[in-house]
């Protein structure tokens, strides 16, 4: 059998195979494991990037005897025949498949912004935006010009969800409390962390309660919230936000959703709007009883429930272990039952001891939010290396407050930090120091 993914989902789904009659192959287009929700933590220079991700083949074959896995793409293929296409060439066949691809950035529509913008949609693009944010701090240093001086400390976050909060957050942090430890030529005051969310408040998935108790928190931290204003525009010279005009900006943040990977489409299998995977209430797709799907690339409306099911890693967790106990079961000649998700709530972190919890009806906010957010994560992370290493780095920055995944792989004369889709497109960046171009200038 064959999973496209090793995410949440997709391991859990391989783990549950462990002891089934089964060849179990896992493709990802990495070598490795990453644990998403602490993404915004490498890239604020908290976490090192080996503290959150595991070579896939570690992590299986430590435990399973059943499993390989291939570095690879998949981009088509024909469920009737039940092969899959990959980006190198090959031709995979298989007796079962398990989609969980997860998903990426979703601009909705504004593709022109990409080129311009910082995502935390992988580890590449976590620690390129770190090597920019560290960066710009170097070069605001010794910046005579004040406008370029400003727009070097001025970091906009679009999206103010869970991802959107964390990371605003973390920003305000390193900057006010850490990066002027390390120059006295930056005074806190410059720096200017901006969150834009177009709803009404932050945090909506949680209680209105909760999202006002984020935001003051945000705010105490220096956060910017500026909430009901769409972003118009994004370009090189920073954002447009709304009837408030253009705010100079060399780092502007996404974090304002995410869309199916889109491989349902490639496969010819039924996909909402989206291009979310439709699946039945086992998780298999109609039509294609083989075939699962799962995580952000699929969509699932619980019996009694309006909506799907969020993107959410509790969700891809409990989908793949459905999916793996259901392919075992049918290995064993016994019958499908139905996905039934067991809500445990939500978690949102709002700088170094402030959290957010909420499960059904149960609310809290502060410290003991954040020393259980601290557990929930510590416990998911694979591998007991990557465990201890970050509660041991957690210890050390929450008592010295002093992060230390601060290093440069750049150097002077190097090309600037830049958005993952810059850096395909091969634009070219200034090098350190950054001034705002005159060109830059004439478009403010």
């Amino acid at each position: 059998m064959v999973i496209v993914g090793a995410g949440f989902g997709g391991i859990r789904a391989a783990r549950q195979l462990a002891d089934a009659p089964a060849d179990v192959l896992v493709i990802d287009r990495a070598n490795h494991h990453l644990f998403r929700p602490l993404l915004y933590q490498v890239a604020t220079a908290g976490l090192g990037p080996e503290s959150i991700a595991i070579p896939i083949r570690e992590l299986l074959q430590s435990q399973q005897q059943n499993a390989e896995a291939m570095l690879d793409e998949v981009c088509g293929g024909d469920p009737e025949r039940k092969v899959l296409h990959t980006s190198s060439g090959k031709e995979i066949d298989y007796d079962y498949l398990v989609l969980a691809t997860g998903g990426m950035p979703n601009l909705f529509g504004n593709d022109h912004w990409r080129e311009h913008l910082f995502h935390l949609g992988n580890l590449r693009a976590a620690m390129a935006l770190r090597e920019h944010i560290v960066a710009c701090y170097e070069a605001a240093a010794y910046e005579e010009d004040e406008e370029a001086r400003r727009a070097l400390l001025t970091f906009v976050v679009i999206g103010g969800g869970p991802t959107g909060v964390e990371l605003a957050g973390a920003l305000a942090e390193l900057g006010r409390s850490v990066m002027p430890q390390d120059t006295k030529r930056i005074d806190p005051g410059d720096i200017r962390v901006v969150l834009v969310e177009m709803a009404d408040r932050v945090l909506t998935p949680f209680s209105e309660k909760l999202s006002v108790s984020a935001q003051t928190v945000l705010e105490r931290l220096g956060v910017e919230v500026k909430l009901g204003k769409p972003v118009t525009d994004v370009d090189g010279v920073g954002v447009v936000i709304g009837e408030e005009g253009r705010l100079l900006s060399r780092t502007v943040c996404w974090a304002s959703g995410v869309k199916p990977v889109p491989l349902g489409k490639a496969l010819g299998l039924p996909t909402d709007r989206s291009g979310a995977i439709e699946v039945a209430p086992d998780l298999s797709v109609p039509g294609h009883p083989d075939v699962f799907a799962l995580g952000d690339g699929s969509t699932y409306v619980p019996p009694g429930s309006d909506e799907p099911l969020p993107g959410l890693a509790p969700v891809a967790i409990q989908m793949g272990e459905h999916v793996g106990k259901t392919i075992a079961r049918a290995l064993e000649g016994r019958g499908r039952r139905d996905f039934a998700y067991f809500d445990k709530g939500m978690l949102a972190t709002i700088g170094r001891s402030r959290a957010v919890l909420q499960r059904g009806g149960f609310q809290m906010a502060g410290f003991t939010a954040w020393v259980i957010w601290c557990v929930v994560h510590v416990w998911y992370l694979a591998g007991f290396r990557n465990r201890l290493k970050v509660v041991l780095d957690w210890i050390w920055n929450y008592v010295k407050f002093r992060p230390g995944a601060r290093v440069l792989t750049l150097e002077a004369g190097d090309g600037f930090g830049e958005p993952e889709a810059a850096r395909s497109a091969r634009r070219s960046r200034p090098a350190l120091p950054l001034p705002v171009k005159e060109s830059d200038r004439d478009a403010a």
